[in-house]
């Protein structure tokens, strides 16, 4: 096995994993993805590996950002207090040991919503206040879910054409 082989193996699997994570919190997401593709760029070097990391790394900032400023608009006009997230984060990687997997939802939606309770005093405008948390982190994961797969998509292109050219 050469080095590109190798790199390119452990690049693949780590996006991969960056895109799974970018689903379950608990694994890290797009900048695992990113740090996959600039070792992936070092490892072959080249004009492809680098045009292919410069792609990736654009792709993945988008997303980023595209899935902070939307969700962060959503819940600053719902008035969601980071608190509140916090809690439901804490109660979802709880939630994702007591019961795998869905367990992660369960938490978060719970968490999210006794502290949006506590805070509101209304069961009705915790559960208004929590769902716009909720839809607004679902927006956010899909579109950096998206940007995520299409930087997947340029590894792949990227591969296709150093190994065409090799």
């Amino acid at each position: 096995m050469t080095v590109d082989v190798v790199a390119t193996t452990i690049a693949g699997i780590a996006i991969l994993v960056g895109c799974i994570g970018i689903v379950v919190p608990v694994l890290p997401g797009s900048i695992l993805i990113g740090l996959a593709a600039l070792g992936w760029a070092i490892a072959i070097g080249g004009t492809t590996g680098w045009v292919t990391f410069a792609v990736i790394a654009v792709l993945v900032s988008i997303g980023m950002t595209a899935s902070w400023v939307l969700t962060g608009r959503r819940l600053k006009a719902k008035q969601v207090p980071n608190s509140s997230l916090l809690v439901g984060g804490v109660l979802a990687v709880i939630g994702f040991f007591v019961v795998p997997i869905i367990g992660l939802l369960l938490g978060f939606v719970a968490g999210l919503y006794l502290a949006e309770y506590l805070r509101l005093k209304d069961y009705r405008t915790a559960w208004d206040s929590s769902w716009t948390a909720i839809k607004a982190a679902g927006i956010g994961i899909i579109i950096e879910f998206s940007a995520a797969a299409v930087a997947a998509g340029a590894f792949v292109v990227g591969n296709v054409v150093h190994y065409l050219n090799v």
